[in-house]
């Protein structure tokens, strides 16, 4: 038998549903309000296509799931600290440590929070193409290139071999390292990184010795089989940006194996801003970020694109980001 509502009851049933909707879309109202908006979100994009890749996605996921306007600057691993102690940044996504600007920025001025890691493990090192360590296996390690510099001649390094530095903005200490080993090998830099790519990729085609600065990882490294030249182990107290300055013998070890951080300005990592949980969980692999590189850098793919067509090809991984 089915059950009647008295009159009254039917008259003031609708106006109950109105009553429950209307105070429902106000509470949905009050916390939309009440929810921190995202605004504008200033990342650091640094001088490799590792940082590119990390700077485009993380600013394609901002946009369109958070609705965040994302600004992109290009300053210096270095110089970034002060412009993130200047409010001109918010956010880097991958510093190679940086253990000067870490102890003036983070700990003593504490204007610089460091967040934690991004997934990447960053290696630096001396390198020489695969072809040229099957013919000099002795290469293997650094004593192996004693006696063997003038290889690696070239017309800038004259009677002495060349070694092929990196981009001058990078965190480096080969000049200092050849002269602490005692190698006949006369530092060259070509500029930026995009040159010293087409220097030693050129010598690479040709068949020709090179020495060279590199690191990983890189999406080139998928492209060009290098071997890494084994350096002196590493010490307590040993050194790798030469810029500190003090005694050769203090940087006369291999690069450290680095743990990639994300740092933020003080004033962004306390703003409550959405972006900051998001970039706070955001982190991949090294495998992510040199297959997003490989689009910009080897297949010319604008940032934007090649970022859409990585987060679109991974929804999993972007859902744990943001959840």
């Amino acid at each position: 038998m089915t059950r009647h509502l008295p009159r009254r009851s039917r008259l003031l049933l609708p106006l109950l549903v109105l009553a429950l909707g209307a105070a429902a879309f106000a509470a949905v109202g009050s916390a939309t309000a009440g929810a921190k908006s995202c605004g504008t979100v200033t990342l650091n994009e640094q001088a490799w296509a590792g940082s590119t890749a990390n700077t485009y996605v993380t600013k394609y996921v901002l946009e369109h799931n958070l609705g965040c306007k994302v600004n992109i600057t290009q300053i210096a691993e270095v110089p970034v600290y002060q412009a993130m102690a200047d409010g001109k940044t918010d956010a880097v996504l991958e510093d190679w440590g940086h253990v000067d600007q870490q102890k003036q920025y983070v700990t003593k001025q504490k204007t610089v929070v460091m967040i934690g890691p991004n997934g990447v493990t960053g290696l630096i090192g001396w390198y020489i193409p695969d072809y040229l360590m099957k013919q000099y296996p002795q290469f293997k390690t650094w004593k192996g290139l004693k006696g063997k510099e003038t290889i690696f001649k070239s017309p800038e390094s004259g009677s002495q071999g060349m070694f092929l530095g990196g981009d001058p903005s990078y965190q480096q200490k080969d000049r200092t390292l050849i002269k602490a080993l005692g190698l006949n090998l006369k530092f060259v830099s070509v500029g930026a990184e995009a040159a010293q790519v087409a220097r030693w990729t050129q010598l690479y085609k040709q068949h020709k010795p090179v020495l060279f600065y590199w690191y990983d990882p890189q999406y080139l490294n998928a492209t060009y089989k290098l071997d890494m030249v084994q350096l002196p182990k590493r010490f307590k107290g040993c050194r790798d940006d030469e810029k500190q300055g003090g005694d050769p013998k203090l940087y006369a070890c291999a690069y450290p194996t680095y743990t990639l951080e994300k740092l933020f300005s003080k004033k962004f990592a306390t703003s409550g801003s959405p972006a900051v949980k998001f970039l706070k969980k955001w982190s991949w692999t090294n495998a992510d970020q040199s297959l997003v590189a490989s689009y910009i850098a080897g297949d010319h793919m604008s940032p934007d694109k090649a970022a859409e067509k990585w987060v679109k090809a991974n929804p999993k991984v972007v859902k744990k980001w943001l959840t």
